[in-house]
């Protein structure tokens, strides 16, 4: 479990894959160790650490993660965002983050408002699941959304300077691919429903067989 907040950004040094199973190595400084084993969220996946060697640290990743995320349009240098697993006692600054992403979206634009930045996200295939002034997951950092546009697909955060020049965000641009999680608790909420609608024997044809509508 994570909170959506950047603790590091590292850099990305190789990714090579033999057949199904891939390791991802990048150059990052914790200010603590890490453990082998350890879950590390990177750009909002979470990965398992199993190899150390300073700042060299070296995880496992699957070809079904690299293929649905934009882990695939990084080259060496990229710069990633990185959040160890929450542990107890940890301040849950930002929200409730899995670390499984749910799909990618490409950034339509950026714009400035104020001291802000506005970013602008395509995602037809998870607008549905954003909600205005819910939390949303991009790259691996905490945002709230503030406006959604289910006619085209789209959706846009707003992001403070401190969090624009402390994460690889600064690095995107339009057209670029990125990680989403969309809101843990809305996301059950909604697929409770789901399951609820699906399953309920009331519908408009009994209740019209029944009498109750003309």
């Amino acid at each position: 479990m994570f909170t959506g907040l950047v603790q590091q950004v590292g850099q990305l040094h190789q990714l090579s894959f033999q057949g199904e199973a891939g390791r991802l190595a990048i150059s990052a400084r914790f200010d603590s160790p890490l453990q082998i084993g350890e879950s590390v969220a990177i750009n909002g996946a979470c990965l398992t650490l199993v190899e150390q060697n300073g700042e060299k640290l070296v995880f496992d990743v699957l070809r079904e993660t690299f293929d649905k995320t934009s882990l695939r349009d990084k080259a060496p240098g990229s710069p990633l965002n990185l959040e160890r697993a929450l542990r107890m006692g940890d301040p849950l600054g930002g929200h409730l983050v899995s670390g499984h992403v749910d799909g990618t979206g490409e950034l339509r634009r950026i714009e400035t408002a104020g001291r802000d930045k506005v970013l602008v996200v395509s995602a037809p295939e998870l607008v549905a699941d954003i909600v205005p002034k819910g939390s949303i997951s991009i790259d691996g950092v905490s945002l709230t959304v503030v406006e959604v546009n289910p006619a085209d697909g789209t959706f846009s955060v707003h992001v403070i300077p401190h969090t624009w020049s402390q994460t690889a965000l600064a690095s995107l641009s339009a057209g670029s691919r990125v990680n989403l999680e969309t809101d843990m608790l809305g996301k059950y909420v909604r697929a409770a429903l789901r399951r609820t609608e699906t399953q309920s024997p009331v519908t408009w044809e009994a209740l019209r067989n029944a009498g109750y509508l003309s």
